[in-house]
């Protein structure tokens, strides 16, 4: 496999830019790190971020993007700048792994598809649940109709976030169905597509004060039954509650949790299957292996630059469907 020539533009404090970095210096076979870029002041914003940076280049955004030889990047700014970097690194035609949702601006977003399209480039996006064993797992026994007809699917990331990251939620829009719950809307758009009808119901639990909307809820409306996404950041013990529950007309799976924090990095995954009409059925619960949760995303993006056959995970479309979805279940009306 050739060795992908990448940079990272970039970094937050809430998000995923520091492990991103730390992940593709574990893949030495796959990537090969030329440098990386702060922008947006981040060098002062997040001194603490500089760590997993040492012993790399420092380089500005343009020579990243003016390097021939820099054939990808990963864009993993704030939120509220992501589409403005991606939209730059596709003007270049730079293969791009993009923290997710991108930035809360519509037309912003349909207009860097569009480039991406136009350019035949990778487009990758942070949603790590893809890769997840049992979800990959669960979305084959789906589409195999194992599950039989979809009938409702229930999907909750929860946890308990400090603070200052509560305050933070105010600098976009949506809040938490925004910052966590476009990971549950991915996985309701991939198990039953399109909805009839999307009802946001995210508030502000006003926990310490704060007003911001820290308490996600979207309800999604088919023609044979609703589905949910909920995703609170005042949930105590909410990280071993976030959970996927797919109901369908031969079984249900629940996976919960999605997954657990063990030794370091390293996430466990619990499976529930049910394929009894029993009304007290019941099976044994599995544990999955060991596995980190960006390193197979990151092979992913590294196998469709290096051409597999793939652009993107599901397709441009999809990518621009599932964005808008997470905007109307943020309340947005678009």
């Amino acid at each position: 496999m050739k060795k992908i020539k990448i940079a990272q533009i970039g970094t937050s404090h809430y998000s995923h830019g520091y492990d991103i970095f730390n992940c593709l210096k574990r893949l030495p076979e796959h990537f090969e790190i030329v440098g990386y870029a702060l922008p947006e002041n981040e060098r002062e914003k997040f001194p603490h971020r500089r760590e997993s940076l040492d012993g790399y280049r420092e380089m500005t955004v343009d020579e990243i993007l003016n390097d021939p030889e820099i054939t990808a990047v990963t864009i993993e700014t704030e939120e509220i700048y992501l589409t403005k970097y991606a939209t730059l690194a596709a003007e270049h035609k730079k293969h791009i792994h993009m923290e997710k949702p991108g930035s809360p601006d519509p037309e912003a977003f349909e207009n860097l598809i569009n480039i991406i399209k136009k350019n035949g480039t990778v487009f990758s996006t942070g949603y790590m649940y893809r890769h997840n064993p049992y979800i990959k797992d669960l979305m084959r026994r789906i589409e195999n109709g194992e599950l039989g007809e979809i009938i409702s699917v229930e999907a909750q990331m929860n946890c308990y976030h400090p603070e200052a990251a509560r305050r933070w939620f105010k600098t976009f829009d949506g809040g938490m169905m925004f910052f966590l719950g476009c990971h549950l809307v991915d996985l309701i758009l991939q198990i039953q597509g399109a909805p009839q009808e999307i009802i946001p119901l995210s508030t502000s639990t006003h926990t310490d004060g704060i007003d911001s909307i820290d308490y996600g809820m979207a309800v999604f409306k088919y023609k044979n039954g609703v589905s949910f996404a909920k995703t609170s950041a005042v949930e105590m013990g909410g990280f071993f509650r976030r959970q996927l529950v797919v109901t369908g007309t031969k079984g249900t799976v629940e996976v919960r949790p999605l997954e657990a924090y063990r030794e370091a990095d390293y996430h466990v995954t619990g499976y529930r299957e049910v394929y009894k009409k029993d009304w007290g059925a019941d099976s044994p619960r599995e544990v999955s292996e060991k596995y980190d949760r960006y390193d197979d995303m990151m092979i992913a993006f590294a196998d469709m630059v290096n051409g597999n056959g793939k652009t993107s995970f599901k397709g441009y479309d999809y990518e621009l469907e599932l964005y808008k979805t997470v905007l109307k279940a943020c309340g947005y009306n678009i």
